[in-house]
């Protein structure tokens, strides 16, 4: 759905921003918790750098079957549905990996985390632009804004519960138990099926490929450097001579940076998206030019300023592709996110050295800036009307 101006919002809309807000809040703050942890799970269960990246895989290959799965279940029944049920599936599975006695049960935990997860993904998405088109301005970085800061406070409470040797299990069934309690709130603030797709309006699922492809390219690109971010900072740090305590901060720079950048007025969408990727290409070169951790750390909050705003215009322009508002073009680019979760998950930990890794990461950031022509505007329509 694109947007509109001159729309004034009601106590239904403003409900409905909230109620999304809590949905972007709790996927961030478990996702977060859960990648903070990775040397701890790692040393748990004994992965090499190389096992890892394979376990690692597992997660964004059964989230591209969760979005397929979103747009399928959105079309039909409403975004709202499927976003209630996986939020509180995400919270639970996290909670899983905590208290999973060994191998066997964490791989089962992680395809249940990762299907949960593509859904919540693409149906919070939708959402989202839905409340943007009531809205009638660009609001949906301001939901991404509320999911760096999500998971900011993951990143500190990682960072408490390392130091402190607060077991696995307990940090993360805290984090989940929030989680659940806030999804439980938020969900009956959601926009209807009806209030996204007026009654009587055909759905179907007319949405060009070409520019599709072009835009989930760009998502694709920045997600690999998301993955390669979110799964080896730690990792990364460690290889520099960082505690594991203050492996966390890493993240906790790049979302701090990603909130500041996403809180920020953006100047069109192609500049944003070509600016964007040569700032993160620049954050890249200082991570992989990083001689110790606290070098490294900027490098990760330069890398997130420059990528906070791909992710919202790769929604904005993907809604604008779909004529009946049913959400099947945002579920077509969020396959794009795991995609590049799927490269990006293994990538720095199979390149046989991490620098080389986050070396590979920077040059396909770079790709980015060509595609961004594919973030033009196009004609805005109205927003959908109430039901």
């Amino acid at each position: 759905m694109s947007t509109v101006t001159g729309v004034t919002p009601d106590a239904r809309d403003r409900r409905a921003r909230l109620s999304v807000a809590g949905a972007f809040f709790v996927q961030g703050l478990c996702f977060a918790s859960l990648v903070t942890r990775i040397p701890a799970i790692q040393s748990r269960h004994g992965f090499t750098d190389e096992e890892l990246s394979l376990v690692l895989l597992a997660v964004p290959v059964f989230a591209g079957l969760g979005s397929v799965l979103a747009g399928v279940i959105a079309a039909r029944l409403g975004s709202a549905l499927a976003l209630r049920a996986s939020g509180v599936l995400v919270c639970l599975a996290v909670a899983g990996v905590g208290w999973a006695p060994g191998r066997p049960a964490l791989y089962a935990v992680l395809v249940a985390f990762g299907l949960a997860v593509g859904v919540v993904d693409a149906a919070m998405n939708m959402q989202g632009v839905a409340v943007q088109g009531r809205y009638g301005r660009s609001i949906l970085a301001s939901f991404h804004a509320v999911w760096s800061v999500a998971g900011l406070l993951a990143a500190v409470l990682a960072s408490v519960a390392a130091a402190r040797e607060l077991p696995l299990a307990a940090h993360l069934s805290l984090a989940a138990g929030t989680g659940v309690v806030l999804a439980l709130l938020a969900g009956p603030g959601m926009l209807r099926r009806d209030e996204i797709v007026p009654s009587g309006q055909r759905v179907g699922a007319r949405v060009p490929w070409r520019p599709v492809l072009l835009i989930g390219l760009a998502m694709m690109f920045m997600y690999i450097a998301d993955a390669s971010t979110a799964n080896w900072h730690g990792p990364y740090l460690k290889s520099l001579g960082g505690t594991e305590a203050l492996a966390p901060l890493a993240y906790f720079a790049y979302q701090g940076c990603m909130l500041l950048g996403r809180l920020a007025e953006h100047f069109g969408p192609v500049r944003t998206v070509v600016a964007g990727a040569a700032g993160g290409a620049a954050g890249l070169g200082l991570v992989v030019a990083a001689g110790e951790p606290w070098l490294a750390i900027a490098g990760f909050g330069v890398l997130g300023l420059g990528l906070c705003a791909i992710v919202p215009q790769s929604f904005t322009a993907a809604a604008s592709l779909d004529p009946d508002d049913t959400g099947v073009a945002i579920a077509r680019v969020n396959l794009f996110n795991y995609a590049g979760f799927v490269i990006g998950a293994p990538l720095v930990g199979l390149a046989g050295n991490l620098r080389l890794g986050f070396a590979i990461t920077l040059v396909l950031v770079l790709g980015i800036i060509p595609l961004a022509r594919a973030f033009t505007s196009r004609p805005a329509r109205g927003p959908a009307t109430p039901g």
